[in-house]
């Protein structure tokens, strides 16, 4: 039963027959909730073809309305607005429809439709994940599976950018200060411990700067003669023409890294359908942008560098390979772009990756036009803000980052704290408990961030995202968990029928919010904007704990009314669940 449908088709016949128009579609909206209706329609579109008073339409299509749509019960007009009273027995019925469908809202995949392929995290072997990587995983994780509820096959991946100068700075720090430590010697997981050696690297990069302006050369030339870049350097040379000893440090180095990597993604609850190698894909990127030169796409400089000259559509030179053949950035993302095409029957492709990087995917996405991919149109760029702290920006090399093990960490030392100054967890065992906290930290973090539209920048404060009140994932999840309780009391009722057909102002509510949910999955799949679910499903909550506290769930005398609202409430559950769900969180049974 789709009402929306419903009203569409009406209203375009309501159009035809009192005026002889017709409309291709009508603008519907949920009427504000200071007018009495459910559904609301815009008449001013009509207006100025019709040369008609916005009230006289109105009335009219109201009336109509009215007359030929069962589930019409009244309207009311103000001023261009035709507000729309649904009966009370639609949403009787709708409720009725869908309570058995326990993944109502998520559509099953269509495996006659391509893929969409998501790309998300993308790290560095130098260095753990932090906060930024939390957001940029959680986004990348949650629009996945969005995209997947509306029936659209995804394949999540990330590029591992394994290769380059800033792996070097690490490996070679490690070699020349490291005394052979490892994971195992130093208790430290192998990203942890590549991430030392880095920012070590910045330490003594530093120190040789201040002595060689010290004896007379200017900061940038001291920048460019520091022995330890220039070593670096040399190993990023040996690399690229495969030495073995630097490629077996960079084997050992990468795989410390990496199984640090998967024990953070396990513990953050994202995956990956597959994994591409930058080490792997750059070479193809090169051999693409040396056949675009030939072909005349690209220019090469007095230097022997080649660009791309991007001025016709008002940019500018793009380097793709330097002077001496190695490859940069923009060689390697146009081979791995490539390289995904081939591999995977994919129709559109989203990378997730931060703000500052939109210039480097606006070049990206015309380089892959010039040269004669047509599916360079159906890349996407889900831009989002950084995360900021409040004490200012995040830098890598300088180690103040905020780890995002420790993140995950505090998180559930907070939830732990908050939880046992409220006290409510008598019966639990350790286990059950520490279970407990997780759910509750991982998901505070994880609505907090979710919540804003990405492309906004997030003042992360933890406190504040584990308050139980307001619009927080421990407030979801903690209704989520009354309702599961107010089940356990009332097992019986919901094998149970129930017949009404009038329902209380807040009951029509909550159900006008569950009929939302499909449209709200559609919407914040359109948007990329996983914020759309979140909010969603705290309007959905706002407006559950509101009919909890109005009216009787059990203790009612009629039978009919506690079974329906039972069943209501089971089903406000289940969506909370399928919501959060999309977003990653999980919700507890107790609270």
């Amino acid at each position: 039963m789709n009402l929306e449908n419903t009203l569409q088709k009406q209203i375009k016949q309501a159009l035809k027959e009192i005026y002889d128009f017709d409309i291709e579609q009508a603008e519907l909206q949920a009427t504000r909730k200071d007018f009495e209706g459910d559904i609301t329609l815009v008449v001013f579109p009509f207006v100025k073809q019709l040369r008609k008073n916005p009230k006289e339409i109105a009335e009219n299509i109201g009336a109509y309305l009215k007359e030929n749509v069962e589930e019409i019960k009244d309207y009311n007009v103000v001023g261009g607005f035709l507000n729309l009273v649904i009966d009370d027995v639609f949403y009787i019925h709708f409720l009725k429809e869908i309570y058995d469908d326990a993944h109502y809202g998520l559509t099953p995949p269509d495996t006659s439709l391509k893929s969409l392929m998501v790309e998300y995290s993308s790290p560095n072997t130098n260095k753990p994940l932090h906060l930024g990587h939390i957001r940029n995983n959680l986004l990348g994780h949650s629009i996945s599976e969005i995209y997947k509820a509306t029936g659209k096959p995804v394949i999540k991946t990330q590029i591992i950018n394994d290769r380059g100068i800033h792996i070097c700075k690490s490996m070679l720090t490690w070699q020349k200060f490291g005394n052979g430590e490892t994971p195992e010697s130093s208790g430290l997981k192998g990203d942890k411990l590549a991430g030392k050696y880095y920012v070590k690297f910045d330490q003594e990069y530093k120190k040789e700067i201040k002595e060689l302006v010290a004896s007379g050369k200017t900061e940038a030339e001291a920048k460019k003669l520091a022995p330890i870049l220039l070593e670096a350097q040399a190993m990023l040379r040996k690399w690229e023409s495969k030495d073995p000893e630097v490629m077996q440090l960079w084997r050992t180095m990468n795989g410390w890294v990496y199984k640090g990597f998967d024990e953070t993604y396990k513990n953050l609850g994202v995956s990956f359908d597959k994994n591409y190698y930058e080490s792997e894909t750059y070479l193809l990127g090169k051999q693409v942008v040396e056949e675009g030169l030939k072909k005349g796409i690209f220019f090469k400089k007095e230097d022997g560098s080649v660009w791309a000259d991007l001025s016709d559509e008002g940019l500018d030179e793009k380097l793709l390979l330097r002077g001496d053949g190695t490859s940069v950035y923009m060689t390697q993302d146009i081979g791995t772009a490539i390289k995904r095409f081939q591999d995977f029957d994919i129709d559109s492709h989203i990378y997730t990756v931060g703000n500052e990087q939109d210039y480097h995917f606006q070049v990206l996405f015309l380089i892959l036009k010039k040269l004669g991919y047509e599916w360079a149109d159906k890349l996407y760029h889900l831009s989002y803000g950084m995360v900021e702290l409040p004490h200012g920006k995040m830098k890598s090399r300088e180690g103040t980052v905020v780890d995002a093990d420790d993140l995950m960490i505090e998180m559930t030392n907070t939830a732990r704290k908050i939880s046992q100054e409220l006290g409510k967890l008598e019966g639990y065992s350790e286990t059950e408990k520490e279970s407990l906290y997780r759910i509750i930290g991982l998901g505070a973090l994880k609505y907090y961030i979710l919540k804003v539209d990405p492309k906004r920048t997030i003042l992360f404060d933890p406190e504040k995202s584990i308050d139980f009140q307001g619009n927080t994932g421990p407030f979801i999840q903690y209704t989520y968990a009354r309702i599961q309780s107010i089940l356990r009391s009332a097992e019986d009722l919901d094998k149970k029928d129930f017949e009404m057909t009038h329902l209380h102002p807040k009951e029509r509510e909550v159900i006008k919010q569950l009929e939302m949910f499909p449209q709200v999955i559609s919407n914040a799949a359109l948007q990329q904007n996983p914020g759309v679910i979140a909010n969603y499903t705290y309007d959905l909550v706002k407006s559950y704990n509101s009919f909890y506290q109005a009216i009787p769930i059990l203790a009612t005398e009629d039978e009919n009314e506690k079974v329906f609202r039972v069943k209501l409430s089971k089903k406000v559950g289940e969506t909370i669940k399928n919501a959060l769900k999309l977003l990653g969180i999980e919700v507890p049974e107790r609270m």
